[in-house]
């Protein structure tokens, strides 16, 4: 069970155009990895069997809403889980349809690779070009382009590479260093998890393969100490009567006993007593290691804190640059406030300006009209009213992110990553 419970995280998400085989394919990599269970396999069985269909239709796994299978549509982001004996998966199953980018930007906030399936009778087309320009603004650091349907150009190696030099030729222009490109069948299962008989011109690795070895413990900046305090803990038993810890996740870093640290924003220094977790005491800890640390000197630390190193410290601002994808279906009021939340702190906040709205299909800045709508992404100005603890998205994605909150309501209507 410890060993199940160690096992390293990878996340995921999918995307791309319209009836490209998303849901296929994390169907077929559930299918195939066994992480059906039987209920939903009869369950889905009887759903094909209804349509006339002579094999399971994988992509039921994830089309979870009602809505969804009348339609053979994805709209909500469906998340699943599996695991090989390598690694665990967490999968974002995200909607193709422009209407629903926000859903894609929900479900790759947190994802350590993108998976940009291409219809391989269609080639690179616009819907992909708008998930890259996605992928590559939330700084995801690995994309692996799924050339999809090869059974439907009979494998031919022509075909994948011209798509793969129409995609290299446009992503050239975006911030991604790793791509990888895979010729698959989702449909039939050719190098998903079993490579492929059908494409003895392709010497690469299978999808699953390139999950399981793909490297991600880089993916967190381990070089600025960022420790968001979570909350105090305080047992005050007989056993512990003078504990004092702060608890948390590890945002960025590396933490050991004996360093010196900084508590912002007060700007106390002290030093790191210990590092505990529930199985005992560490030596070291870095990111995204949840832990408690205890200090040497008895100071003044609360939630919202953050401990630092004292010579590596985060910016202290009030006026906020983000640029911010727009959640809700009514347009921002520039008067309102909202409830900004950013690591374990929380604020009021207003929209002091919109600089410019984004077009996610070219990259094009729009300084004329800047009202913002729903999906609508833009580079905007808050002001808080008090400072936040933040680095740039591109340096952490941990304290370079924040979400807006409609204090009325409490619906989460915008997020965003701090420029």
């Amino acid at each position: 069970m410890n060993a199940y419970l160690n096992m390293e995280l990878l996340r995921f998400t999918t995307a791309g155009s319209v009836d490209d085989g998303k849901s296929t394919l994390i169907g077929r990599l559930l299918f195939d990895t066994k992480s059906i269970f039987e209920d939903q396999l009869n369950q889905v069985k009887k759903s094909s069997d209804r349509k006339g269909l002579a094999n399971p239709d994988l992509s039921l796994f994830t089309d979870g809403l009602k809505d969804e299978r009348d339609q053979g549509i994805t709209i909500d982001v469906a998340y699943r889980y599996f695991s090989t004996p390598k690694r665990k998966f967490i999968i974002a199953d995200t909607p193709g349809h422009i209407q629903y980018t926000r859903n894609m930007i929900t479900g790759a906030s947190t994802a350590n690779c993108a998976l940009i399936l291409i219809d391989a009778r269609h080639g690179v087309v616009e819907q992909t070009c708008r998930h890259a320009i996605i992928a590559s603004l939330l700084q995801i650091p690995h994309l692996i382009v799924c050339v999809n349907k090869m059974d439907l150009v009979n494998y031919q190696e022509d075909t994948f590479q011209k798509t793969k030099k129409d995609f290299e030729r446009f992503s050239s222009k975006l911030d991604v260093t790793d791509i990888r490109f895979i010729p698959i069948s989702a449909l039939i299962g050719d190098n998903v998890t079993k490579r492929s008989e059908k494409m003895a011109w392709y010497e690469g690795s299978t999808l699953l393969y390139c999950l399981e070895n793909l490297h991600i413990r880089s993916d967190h900046n381990h070089i600025d100490c960022r420790f968001p305090v979570q909350t105090v803990i305080r047992p005050k038993t007989k056993a512990y009567h003078d504990f004092r810890g702060y608890a948390g996740r590890i945002a960025g870093g590396v933490f050991k006993p004996g360093d010196e640290i900084t508590i912002l924003p007060s700007g106390f220094t002290s030093k790191i007593k210990t590092i505990d977790t529930l199985d005992g005491p560490l030596n070291e800890a870095f990111a995204p290691m949840s832990v408690t640390i205890q200090l040497t000197d008895d100071v003044d630390v609360s939630r919202g804190d953050m401990l630092v190193r004292s010579n590596n410290q985060a910016d202290l601002n009030q006026d906020i640059e983000i640029m911010m994808c727009w959640l809700h279906n009514q347009e921002p009021n520039p008067k309102a406030k909202y409830i900004i939340r950013h690591t374990t702190s929380e604020a009021k906040a207003i929209i002091k300006n919109v600089r410019y709205k984004l077009d996610v299909n070219t990259l094009h800045r729009n300084i004329e009209n800047l009202n913002i709508g729903m999906n609508d992404l833009a580079r905007i100005q808050l002001r808080t009213t008090k400072p936040l603890l933040t680095d740039s998205y591109r340096k952490n994605r941990t304290t370079g992110s924040i979400i807006l909150i409609d204090e009325n309501t409490y619906e989460t209507v915008a997020a965003g990553m701090i420029i």
